[in-house]
């Protein structure tokens, strides 16, 4: 350990210049901070510095020009480069300058502490041990390309059946009904910009490509609840894997089922009553409210066989979405992933038993407010709840817990099964 000397340190970043300040002064040195290439020049031309420490991107000049200033006036005095965008290029540049070190952020403490007592020892002038070591330490500290690769689908069938069913399985009812109620929310959210853009789009680019359009826009809903985290009944099917593998009973889950399922409802219904109490169904003089009446309209009128089978293809995709999005390491991938699946369902028209928890909703809030052609004659609770929910719900477990769930792990899984249900049977 070094005592005595002192240390520039020229960052424009608050707490790097405060991290140094504490990490080198519990070291016996005496640090100074500039938050600017111009500052940090000032406070070497002013004083004698054992070592500088220079961030390659400031404010007001480029880290390498300071270097280089440095370089003239101070030639004795090390210098190393840190910085949060490492690249070879100026790694050459750095060790053609003479720099001592070239650290890519993040660093501990005590990488930075050894890289500084290292360049000090070296003696004035002191130079990094040539490109090649600088270009290494950049490599070191840039993601591995296994943080970009995805799971493979065995991965996620074992994450599936052994952590994300158990951990649901395990929140506490509290968190499970708030975050059961913010899927619902969630769903209502992309059903909501889905019938925005969908009330005219038809007369201007046609069926198909307005289904597309829907569809696109809908899956903002699925990413809000993956990304930022929810419970969402139609997603928590694949807590059947979990069931086959014995981590524990079928009542369990059916118990998960019904309590997130009932939070999803009140979610839906609360964001129902928002937009309703917003007025913004008033848009294009009522036509966003008209087409929100016909959407719901339409799906209360469907037989129950109809029903069923749509809430089958929906749930099948929509359970694909989410397998996909737990084989994504990145937030981007997770997107990518959902997007493409729930963009397929919508367009295809198929129903998903959450997101008709809110279009069905508006549309019964609706039905006596707005100017509307279509045939309102089905359009009651009654019809909603035992014509439409009930085979859609039925529909979106089979293509789920069936078709995803039951599936892969029979592929990938079953003879990994345990013995006896890990806890309770239920």
């Amino acid at each position: 350990m070094l005592y005595g000397r002192r240390i520039l340190v020229v960052d424009d970043e608050l707490t790097v210049r405060e991290g140094c300040t504490r990490v080198f002064g519990e070291r016996g040195y005496e640090v100074e901070t500039a938050a600017s290439g111009k500052e940090g020049l000032e406070r070497a031309a002013r004083g004698h510095f054992d070592c500088a420490l220079v961030d390659l991107r400031l404010p007001d000049m480029d880290g390498m020009d300071v270097v280089r200033s440095a370089r003239e006036k101070r030639g004795a005095m090390p210098v190393l480069i840190v910085t949060g965008f490492g690249a070879v290029e100026t790694a050459a540049e750095a060790a053609r300058l003479g720099v001592a070190d070239y650290l890519c952020k993040p660093f501990t403490p005590d990488q930075l502490a050894t890289a500084v007592d290292r360049a000090i020892e070296r003696g004035p002038g002191a130079a990094a041990e040539g490109i090649g070591r600088i270009a290494d330490a950049i490599r070191e500290s840039a993601p591995r390309p296994e943080q970009f690769e995805h799971r493979s689908p065995q991965a996620v069938a074992q994450m599936v059946t052994e952590k994300v069913g158990v951990g649901k399985a395990r929140l506490s009812t509290l968190n499970t009904l708030v975050l059961g109620a913010l899927a619902g929310v969630y769903i209502g959210f992309g059903a909501a910009l889905a019938t925005l853009v969908g009330h005219d789009a038809a007369a201007h680019v046609g069926v198909g490509i307005t289904q597309l359009l829907v569809g696109a826009v809908f899956s903002v809903g699925l990413m809000l609840v993956v990304v930022a985290g929810a419970e969402l009944f139609t997603g928590n099917n694949l807590m059947v894997a979990s069931v086959l593998g014995k981590e524990y009973g079928t009542g369990r889950m059916l118990g998960r089922w019904g309590m997130v399922y009932v939070a999803n409802f009140a979610g839906s219904l609360l964001l129902a009553f928002v937009m309703y109490e917003s007025g913004l169904w008033k848009m294009a003089s009522g036509a966003v409210g008209a087409k929100a009446v016909a959407i719901a309209s339409a799906k209360a009128g469907l037989p129950f066989g109809e029903a069923f089978f749509r809430g089958v293809g929906c749930n099948w995709l929509v359970c694909l979405a989410v397998w996909m999005a737990l084989s994504a390491k990145e937030v981007s991938g997770k997107i990518l992933a959902i997007f493409f699946p729930i963009t397929a369902f919508v367009a295809l028209g198929y129903e998903h038993c959450v997101a008709n928890m809110y279009f069905v909703p508006m549309g019964l809030f609706l039905k006596g407010a707005v100017q509307t052609s279509a045939d309102v004659s089905s359009l009651t609770w009654s019809k909603f709840l035992t014509g439409n929910l009930v085979p859609v719900t039925l529909g979106n477990v089979v293509g789920g817990a069936v078709f995803v769930g039951s599936t892969y792990w029979l592929v990938y899984m079953r003879d990994r099964t345990r013995k006896t249900p890990r806890g309770a049977a239920g």
